[in-house]
């Protein structure tokens, strides 16, 4: 009996012409630098400076920022006389997930990564864990682009809310320095196996490899205990915790545009995913 040939995916036009409109503006390798430049200018760049660094004419490097704020890759604002210009910070995400639908690779990533720290502990959270655990979810809040909360909920609501035996923590010299939680997305059966992933690192203490000690144990127990997926929204602006999950697994599903308000202002979120390889 012959085997079918496996069924090509076809990639939905409105995405298709969205994606070529990104990689058409970005066929210019003027633009390309000028992206490039903006990019790891986390504070923004004038285009002054931007005409410098190029070293064209301010008329020329004017014209192809044009062409990359009319895609939505930058952004300008006048401060005094001189244009500042800084990241769309959704397209940092934005156009590596298009290159990855393009290419068919938005399948499970492989789990976990195995250079973790070994002067970290990662535990079950708990009872006297609390006060840290809230004074760290604190820290993250203080950031303003961890979550849309503006205040640390209650012990008891937290406790209510996560999954029993999906609470962890990260201890170094004996400190408690980070902290991991599940909550489930729906109260619906169909759900049961799906859940919300919160990750906070105290201040401080960022760079250790303490969110990847985290993640790594709350995926596997995760895996062990049947949760077929795990999901998180991250602010488009914190690019370290969204590189944190896709090292743990998670693949970005999209960016969710203007979702909530934080203090008046509105905030793009990347929602992220990760499949379970077990189920």
């Amino acid at each position: 009996m012959p085997i079918a040939a496996p069924q090509a995916q076809v990639l939905p036009k409105t995405d298709a012409d969205t994606y070529a409109e990104w990689f058409a503006c970005l066929a210019e390798p003027v633009r390309v630098r000028l992206l490039h430049a903006v990019a790891t200018s986390p504070k923004g760049i004038t285009v002054g400076a931007l005409t410098e660094i190029l070293g064209t004419s301010q008329s020329t490097c004017s014209f192809h920022l044009r062409k990359l704020a009319e895609v939505g890759f930058v952004r300008t604002h006048k401060s005094g006389t001189a244009t500042i210009v800084t990241i769309n910070e959704a397209c940092c995400t934005g156009l590596p997930h298009a290159a990855d639908a393009v290419m068919g690779l938005l399948g499970p990533r492989p789990c976990c990564p195995d250079d973790l720290p070994a002067d970290v502990t990662v535990r079950a959270l708990e009872a006297n864990d609390w006060p840290a655990v809230r004074r760290i979810y604190a820290e993250g809040i203080e950031t303003g682009i961890a979550t849309f909360e503006i205040s640390v909920p209650s012990k008891a609501s937290l406790d209510a809310k996560w999954l029993p035996g999906h609470r962890w923590v990260a201890e170094l010299d004996g400190e408690v320095v980070g902290w991991v939680s599940a909550s489930p997305v729906s109260p619906r059966e169909c759900y049961e196996g799906v859940a919300e992933t919160t990750v906070y690192v105290a201040g401080g203490h960022q760079g250790r490899g303490i969110g990847k000690a985290l993640l790594h144990k709350h995926v596997t127990e995760a895996d062990a205990a049947g949760l077929w997926t795990l999901q998180s929204s991250i602010f488009t602006e914190n690019r370290g915790s969204i590189a944190l999950h896709h090292s743990a697994g998670y693949r970005t599903v999209g960016v969710r545009e203007r979702i909530a308000q934080r203090d008046g202002v509105w905030h793009d979120t990347v929602l992220l995913e990760r499949r379970s390889p077990v189920n």
